[in-house]
């Protein structure tokens, strides 16, 4: 059995776990991080992929709306390569009570939040899919952000200051003396193997499962697990994100996002972190709700229906009716001061915008503990060399814009194959290069690793042609994995038809019959389970 030491472990790999190993690792500060599965697999992926401007709280959560407004400045610079400043628009329907309107200045006022009205004549001429219903208009500095390539652009750079990180390792004991934190048991849930790590603190960052970290100790985290389900339309249909001028509620925020438009969400207390199925009547609620800011959404085919696991916390006593009105800022819990055991903390809340300042805030507070007095930088080092990314052009800048410093390994595949340029995936614009190198990676263990580090199959096609090409061309990287390829495929095409299953209507329907007759004729699928 393996005995390692480090001096912090993280358990969580989303943004908030990636975001404090990165913050650790520039401080010095000796740290690993644990995932149990693959990074960002959660609700760092499975959201709208909007960068708030704050404006969606600035009624309720004036604290949290002034975070988002300040970390949004700081994201366009640190992680340029993974947002895009689109900009977004707040909009009064004629049903919405004008009340709320002037509350919502005022709160964008006093938050910092720059707004400014423009006429609906215009944005209509402009913009003809919208309701003509609309009676005010604002514009907002709301942004849109990718989770996942946000994630491993942190670890990338945590890596190289120092920072270790393992996923698919679950933690699954905490080793306490004196009412102490002094080490952890983890797995390996590929292989089975287990270590142990000696550390002086564990910070639990693992978001819907947090509850779950902290009764390894023993201790009770009053965690509330909310579900928002979205949808996903194949094309993209608005240049701005678009959002409904009044309390939140399902169905007000309309993100366009790579090649698609996402509608969400809805808000639904869960038992279960992995209660991540979306059902027929979410469906109809978020396509109800979006005819009323868009009145032909329903023309548009939807390619697919997900739905992420939000971790809120409340003190038990105040725990509220609707788990929209619990705040989206973020808890930092010391539990020596409040369980009476020492070098645990649990971090619950925030939003995927506010992520770096969670780990800033984090770490200071951790570094006390300590004895480390190094300040944060992690607000003025950019996630890539942004030299690198502007001296380079064409399909190398997209590669430094997708991989990071990764990128030099792809160029060096095309440089030695120039066929390998072509492309793969069309919806994403991904090459044979990109799938072969990445599928290659350590870290890239089957083929839905593959697809979160390079969007294939998360086009119009939903893996139908794609998902194949890659199987033959990582083939003999893909055999070095736990799993057999096939099996991987299998999973691949499954996790596909998970957010197509509630949405077989119409064109949808053919689709899905022409999916299942390739895979089940050509490649035999339903048979080669039989022959591994």
């Amino acid at each position: 059995m393996l005995i390692n030491k480090t001096r912090v472990l993280v358990v969580g790999g989303g943004a908030t776990g990636v975001g404090i190993i990165r913050d650790l690792a520039l401080r010095g500060i000796d740290a690993v991080l644990v995932e149990q599965q693959d990074l960002a697999h959660g609700a760092s992926f499975r959201f709208h992929g909007l960068l708030h401007s704050g404006a969606r709280y600035a009624v309720k959560d004036p604290s949290a709306a002034k975070e988002c407004m300040e970390e949004n400045l700081i994201l366009n610079d640190v992680a340029s390569t993974c947002v895009k400043k689109i900009g977004g628009l707040f909009l009064q329907h004629e049903l919405d009570d004008d009340s709320y309107v002037a509350k919502w200045l005022d709160g964008c006022k006093q938050s910092g939040i720059g707004i400014k009205e423009i006429s609906v004549k215009k944005l209509l001429e402009d913009n003809a899919f919208l309701t003509k219903s609309i009676k005010r208009a604002y514009q907002v500095p709301d942004g849109i952000i990718d989770g996942s390539r946000l994630v491993w652009a942190n670890v990338y750079q945590a890596i190289r200051f120092g920072a270790k990180v393992f996923t698919y390792t679950k933690l699954n004991g905490i080793l306490t003396e004196n009412n102490k934190v002094t080490g952890a048991e983890v797995i390996n849930t590929l292989t089975g193997e287990k270590a142990f790590w000696e550390c002086e603190v564990i910070i639990n960052a693992a978001g819907t499962w947090a509850d779950q970290i902290a009764s390894l100790a023993g201790i009770k985290l009053n965690l509330i697990k909310n579900k928002g389900s979205l949808l996903v339309f194949n094309q993209r249909f608005t240049p701005k994100v678009i959002n409904r001028l009044r309390t939140p509620s399902d169905g007000d925020i309309i993100v366009p996002h790579h090649n698609v438009t996402i509608l969400g969400t809805t808000s639904i207390d869960v038992d279960n972190p992995n209660a991540t199925e979306v059902t027929s009547e979410e469906v109809n609620v978020l396509l109800n709700a979006g005819k009323e800011l868009v009145p032909g959404i329903g023309s548009y085919r939807v390619l697919r229906a997900y739905a992420g696991v939000r971790p809120l916390y409340v003190n038990s006593a105040d725990q509220s009716e609707d788990s929209r009105n619990i705040t989206r800022d973020f808890i930092i819990i010391d539990h020596g001061v409040i369980d009476g055991l020492n070098g645990l903390i649990s971090l619950v809340g925030g939003k995927l915008t506010t992520y770096r300042l969670i780990a800033e805030k984090t770490v200071n507070y951790v570094g006390k503990l300590i004895g480390e007095k190094e300040p944060c930088s992690t607000d003025k080092i950019s996630l890539i060399d942004k030299n690198k990314y502007r001296a380079s052009s064409g399909q190398s800048r997209i590669f430094v814009q997708r991989y990071g410093d990764r990128s030099q390994l792809i160029d060096d595949q095309i440089i030695a194959n120039p066929e390998k340029a072509s492309i793969l995936c069309e919806c994403e614009d991904v090459s044979y290069a990109e799938v072969e190198e990445v599928a290659s990676w350590e870290d890239t263990h089957n083929m839905d690793d593959l697809r979160r580090k390079t969007r294939i199959g998360m086009g119009t096609c939903q893996g139908l042609y794609c998902s194949f090409r890659s199987l033959g061309v990582a083939w003999k990287n893909l055999k070095k994995k736990t799993e057999p390829p096939m099996k991987q495929l299998r999973s691949f095409l499954e996790n596909r038809y998970k957010g197509q299953k509630t949405l077989l209507w119409d064109s949808q329907i053919r689709e899905n019959e022409l999916t299942l007759g390739v895979y089940s004729t050509i490649f035999n699928l339903e048979r080669s389970e039989e022959e591994e």
